[in-house]
């Protein structure tokens, strides 16, 4: 039972990082609704860290509380149970953390805007296009 829960834990953190690198997702609606966009030169980039919202915070301490629980006996069940718990919350607020960059954006219109873009590394004088829905940013990418 132990060797079967290590098994799940490892496989579902390999797993997590087997998306496309650099395709964006889309809904599956995706098909009903009107992207616009707006074109612009970098004018300046920083680094910076997105958090997670919760949700791999939560998993993560509630994958480690189960695996915990498998390891020990009696008063040493719960202990493990607890540390498993915290171990997990550590980890999926790490795992949930993403790179991303901070961009100052002239547009077109001469107005400048800053937008945060996770996942693609994008320079100063480089034309970007940020593609938005509904008023909110859905993509940034290199303009053509």
């Amino acid at each position: 039972m132990k060797v079967l829960a290590t098994v799940a834990f490892v496989s579902m953190v390999m797993l997590g990082g087997c998306a496309q690198s650099g395709v964006p997702v889309v809904e599956s609606d995706a098909s009903k609704y009107i992207l616009t966009a707006q074109s612009g030169v970098i004018t300046d980039v920083k680094a910076v860290v997105v958090k997670d919202s919760g949700g791999g915070t939560a998993i993560g301490g509630i994958s480690g509380a189960v695996i915990g629980s498998t390891m020990g006996g009696g008063r040493g069940s719960i202990l493990t149970m607890l540390a498993g718990g915290l171990v997990g919350l550590y980890a999926g607020n790490e795992i949930g953390k993403s790179n991303a960059q901070e961009l100052s954006v002239t547009l077109d219109d001469k107005q400048e805007v800053i937008v945060i873009s996770k996942g693609t590394e994008f320079g100063v004088g480089q034309r970007i296009k940020i593609i938005k829905r509904n008023g909110q940013i859905y993509n940034v990418e290199l303009a053509k």
